[in-house]
């Protein structure tokens, strides 16, 4: 019984290696030196599907009329956590990507939204991260899960967020592809002060089912 656990622990360790690593491995530009690893399933001119295995995160949420007021303050919340507000008082390396998950289901335009923000934990902290002292910070896990993902560069903001969403789900409708579509992620790769045209930024889509690639090139 003692070897099998000691087995199991040694695989979850692998597993934790290999979905968070070293940033070289992506082929766009970041800053952080540990970044969310991931499986290019199929690709085609104009989104991707990747394969991204289960992760800790440190999160807050934030309601808000404004996806840019509740980005800036969830993203000091977080970055205060790293900081050093946490119970060990312990300094925490910055990672990519920074991940908001946006609520699409606001019924009226003067109604906030909600918007949750997550720093992806160093993979040293990934099996006991420390405990946030604001009780608005707490650690989620996120599943195993494919997503869809449109990439582009310069300033994530509220329009650029939305236009590229709309523009991915109608891709994906087209294309025939089942999606969840009661909210979607921006996703960001830069610090708040890196110029715009070296910014990589990403809309993701959570894939439901098997993913769909029209047109598509399979990846090994």
């Amino acid at each position: 019984r003692f070897l099998l656990a000691a087995l199991v622990g040694c695989l979850l360790a692998l597993t934790a290696e290999a979905r968070i690593g070293n940033c070289s491995e992506l082929s766009f530009y970041t800053e952080t030196s540990q970044c969310l690893l991931f499986k290019v399933i199929c690709e085609t001119n104009k989104y991707e599907v990747r394969r991204y295995e289960a992760a800790k995160w440190v999160t807050t949420t934030e309601w808000s009329w404004s996806m840019d007021i509740a980005c800036m303050n969830a993203f000091m919340r977080l970055f205060d956590y790293i900081s050093g507000e946490n119970e060990n008082g312990q300094k925490i390396e910055m990672t990519a990507p920074v991940v908001i998950k946006i609520d699409e289901e606001k019924k009226w335009f003067w109604e906030a939204k909600q918007y949750t923000m997550s720093f992806l934990l160093p993979k040293e902290h990934q099996a006991n991260p420390p405990t946030p002292k604001d009780n608005q910070v707490f650690i989620s896990d996120t599943p195993a899960l494919n997503v869809y993902v449109r990439s582009y560069g310069g300033w994530m903001t509220s329009w650029t967020d939305c236009h590229h969403k709309e523009a991915l789900m109608y891709d994906l409708m087209k294309d025939g592809a089942s999606f969840k579509g009661n909210c979607h992620f921006g996703v960001g790769y830069n610090s708040p002060m890196t110029l715009w045209w070296n910014r990589h930024n990403e809309v993701w889509v959570i894939a439901e089912g098997n993913p769909v690639c029209s047109s598509s090139e399979e990846m090994d």
